[in-house]
């Protein structure tokens, strides 16, 4: 057995029929239809989940820090400050959401978060001083730190599960739902750019209508109880999971590589500001990296997946995000504007996206590996948990540099470093 191969067992996984193949015939790389056409219903749910959770999102945070700046008046520090609080409040807080999960089971706990999302894009929308903005931003961040690392944690799951009955290497799962997510990703970013010749408010208000919609939805299709996933006590869980030397220390890579992408929020919209003069390019650009992961995702996974195991790919992953802070630095003195300014912006977007495509789905399907048996939800919110600590240290601290007075080279010059440190946390497989 190969090292890729070994994992442990996850509690509660249901066990499934391997499904009959002609004599020869492959299951390590099905295409998109054939994934999707094999999947049970339970899980086709939670992929189109992810695709409307980022329709809802993404029409309202690309535009999030120029209404901070602009509308409300805020310096730059309490922008980048704002950003990482929302970060953090989701990502920060998925432990909570994950331990809910594990107890409660994924559907009043998905509820909930749709229900509070709807009520924070409400809030935000019509929020004029920091408090509001803050309190907005709180909500909508601990919205998804109930509803994701559910619905990740089942997904995680389900995709363990498809990988021991046969039917094809987890990542291919977990691949479709990266996919599922860029895809409203990509669609976001384009009706937010739409509505926001209305008004941001108006804005808030779609992002908000979809959450009606998803909770609507799920409300009616979302099973009481999914076979299989037994509940288990919120208490006894985290001492374990502190002492668990590989898994923080697969958090904090995966955190180094979450900050990187944080920063399509923070430092890209002021480098396309620079570069053009307006904000119109950024959707654009949200776009194309949306784009990439719609069409090259899972080729990519399969790609990877026969050449290096999970510990390799999220190496490979994080030097191409350190690749893509590079050349924004080194370009950056050049002072481009225009298209040709642009190219940088659109070069680092590149290679971050790729560099998702190989961090994102390996770190999912690592994290099973090193769960405790009962805990994958506690643990799938734990490793968001800890990227959300990083993030909201870390942007604060790109929006201090961006207010000090630096070359504007120096905080893409730092995040470049970030990554490559990053690799050398990553934990050695088996």
């Amino acid at each position: 057995m190969t090292e890729r191969q070994e994992k442990q067992s996850v509690s509660g996984i249901p066990e499934r029929r391997t499904p009959d193949l002609a004599p020869g015939k492959s299951t390590a790389g099905p295409s998109r239809r054939g994934t999707w056409a094999r999947l049970d219903p339970l899980l086709r749910l939670l992929i189109l989940t992810q695709l409307a959770f980022n329709v809802g999102f993404y029409a309202v945070l690309p535009f999030l820090a120029e209404h901070l700046g602009t509308a409300i008046g805020m310096a730059g520090w309490m922008v980048g400050f704002v950003l990482g609080l929302r970060t953090f409040s989701q990502q920060g807080l998925f432990v909570v959401g994950g331990a809910l999960a594990d107890r409660y089971g994924v559907r009043p706990v998905v509820l909930a978060g749709c229900a509070l999302r709807i009520a924070g894009f409400a809030w935000l929308g019509h929020a004029d001083a920091d408090w509001s903005v803050i309190g907005s931003v709180l909500l909508i961040g601990f919205a998804a730190a109930l509803f994701s690392p559910a619905v990740e944690s089942e997904v995680a799951r389900q995709a363990v599960a498809w990988e021991e009955s046969g039917g094809g290497p987890r990542t291919n799962v977990l691949a479709l739902f990266t996919v599922a997510g860029q895809a409203g990703a990509f669609v976001g970013p384009l009706l937010g750019a739409l509505l926001l010749a209305v008004d941001f408010r108006v804005v808030c208000l779609a992002g908000a209508g979809v959450f009606v919609l998803v909770l609507a939805g799920h409300a009616r299709l979302l099973p009481q109880h999914i076979p299989g996933r037994e509940r288990v006590e919120v208490r006894g869980g985290l001492g374990g999971l502190l002492r668990n030397r590989r898994f923080l220390a697969l958090c904090c890579a995966y955190g180094a590589y979450l900050l990187g992408y944080n920063q399509l929020y923070l430092l890209l919209p002021d480098e396309v500001e620079r570069a053009t003069g307006a904000q119109s390019a950024l959707a654009w650009l949200f776009g194309l990296s949306s784009l990439l992961v719609v069409t090259a995702q899972l080729p990519v996974t399969r790609w990877v997946g026969a050449r290096l195991d999970l510990r390799r790919s999220m190496a490979v992953g994080l030097l191409l995000v350190a690749g893509g802070f590079g050349v924004v630095a080194v370009a950056l003195p050049a002072r481009w504007t225009g298209y040709a300014g642009l190219l940088p912006a659109a070069g680092f977007v590149v290679l971050l996206t790729v560099g998702q495509m190989l961090v994102a789905p390996a770190a999912r399907a690592w994290v099973p590996d090193l769960a405790v048996e009962g805990r994958l939800g506690l643990y799938t919110g734990a490793m968001s948990s800890v990227s959300g600590l990083i993030v909201l240290a870390g942007s604060a601290g790109v929006g201090a540099l961006m207010d000090a007075g630096v070359s504007g080279a120096v905080p893409w010059g730092v995040l470049a470093v970030v990554p490559v440190a990053a690799v050398l946390l990553l934990p050695r497989r088996g």
